[in-house]
């Protein structure tokens, strides 16, 4: 029923499908009193949520690695939404010393932060280690966000607290979670060049997306702290530059699923729907697709698998 529902774009329970747009999810809501991040804003369904988020009228933080591109978007949202309020702090998500240097820009600010949405990624490059020695999927998808959650945990918490408006935080996962290494991460062998493979190791790095976020709903909820939620989802098949290293690959993905296929407005559906509709007040640790629940993988569910990762990764950030 699933992919059924996808390639005819029939609703789900939440009356939207895999056809909504991210103008029609927000349509009607007010988020002119939030301030959102938005890491990887600067293109495909990264910058369409901006667009849409600063329509709302929130103000929009775009994390960025290439500031020229994040400025184009700005000027363009500018253009169609006068009123915008839009920033743009650089982030390189593989580079940890990048991400605290984000997170201290934007805590200079002193603004609030209502919704962080994890979104910036990389897809089935070639293999290389980041700068701090980490798989560059791995780095770049996960333990950068990771990190810029960490260090902008406090202030989500704080916000909420004195706003009586819950955070929100949205990490974008993939279906491809469900296409990675036999054991789901592979701890001994992250770094390991002789057994790297592009697709398996992107699939890895889509599943700490959603381990990551159901370990900290689990964590804020033994915390008591309820006025934070932590939700992944996969956003859908979209026509994007993210497949740039593997475009035979999903060339032919493409001609053999081509029903499945969404615009870029599509895609930023569900990152758009999740991070500020008032059906999902109070959810904590969900997968979404299509703008509705959905299912992941067993490991996907496995809290023992997530609480290893978050360990894993407590490691990573501290020895960098």
């Amino acid at each position: 029923m699933g992919y059924f529902r996808e390639a005819t774009g029939i609703p789900g329970p939440s009356g939207f499908g895999s056809a909504s747009t991210a103008e029609q999810v927000t349509d009607g809501i007010d988020a002119s009193l939030l301030t959102v991040i938005i890491t990887g804003g600067s293109s495909g369904i990264g910058a369409e949520a901006a667009r849409v988020m600063a329509l709302r009228g929130a103000h929009v933080i775009i994390g960025a690695r290439n500031t020229e591109a994040a400025s184009e978007v700005k000027q363009s949202i500018l253009q169609s939404t006068p009123s915008a309020r839009i920033d743009i702090i650089q982030i390189e998500l593989s580079s940890l010393k990048s991400v605290r240097a984000f997170a201290e820009k934007f805590l200079a600010m002193d603004l609030p932060l209502n919704i962080l949405i994890n979104n910036a990624g990389v897809m089935y490059c070639p293999f290389q280690l980041s700068e701090d020695g980490i798989e560059m999927q791995f780095a770049t998808n996960h333990v950068g966000h990771f990190l810029l959650t960490k260090l902008l945990l406090d202030k989500m918490k704080s916000t909420a607290e004195r706003t009586g408006i819950e955070s929100r935080i949205v990490n974008l996962s993939s279906e491809a979670h469900m296409t990675t290494y036999r054991t789901g991460i592979r701890f001994d062998k992250l770094n390991d060049k002789d057994f790297y493979n592009d697709k398996l190791a992107y699939g890895q790095s889509k599943l700490a997306n959603i381990l990551h976020a159901n370990e900290l709903a689990r964590r804020l909820k033994e915390e008591g702290v309820l006025n934070v939620t932590a939700n992944s989802l996969h956003p859908g098949l979209i026509r994007t530059n993210l497949a740039r290293h593997s475009t035979a690959f999903v060339g032919a993905l493409q001609t053999a699923t081509c029903v499945l296929w969404k615009t870029i407005p599509q895609g930023a559906a569900t990152s758009c729907y999740v991070a500020l509709h008032p059906n999902i007040k109070g959810v904590s640790g969900k997968y979404f697709a299509d703008c509705n629940e959905s299912k992941t993988t067993s490991n996907g569910r496995d809290e023992l698998l997530g609480r290893r990762l978050w360990d894993f990764s407590e490691k990573l950030v501290k020895s960098a």
